[in-house]
């Protein structure tokens, strides 16, 4: 694995575990914007779970597990495409940007844990 896929992974690691924890402590930008998009606030610490676990996923991948890496980055892939699917019926697109790039760090690593 060359510096620019490593970087890639440990970017989504990182991206994913933050935000994970911005779930799990209900911060309030990600209650305005689950309430934009009509996601109950119930929900939270269970998207912020799989949030966290998706990360981890893909340390362990990086670790040398490489299927629980592979697992983790197409749950990623899945989790984000449905956000985006989410903004898009709640037709809330002012900041589909965000799930739009979490879902693209999620495909990088995708293709980079292919590969291991």
């Amino acid at each position: 694995m060359n510096a620019v896929e490593w970087a890639v992974v440990v970017v989504t690691i990182v991206a994913n575990l933050a935000i994970a924890v911005a779930d799990l402590v209900a911060a309030e930008f990600v209650l305005t914007n689950s309430a934009a998009v009509e996601v109950p606030r119930s929900w939270l610490p269970w998207l912020g779970v799989l949030k966290g676990l998706g990360g981890i996923g893909l340390l362990l991948g990086l670790l040398g597990v490489p299927v629980v890496g592979v697992a983790a980055a197409l749950g990623l892939v899945c989790f984000y495409v449905g956000a985006v699917l989410a903004h898009v019926r709640a037709r809330v697109l002012g900041n589909i940007a965000f799930p739009g790039c979490y879902l693209a760090s999620a495909v990088a690593s995708l293709y980079v844990a292919l590969s291991w």
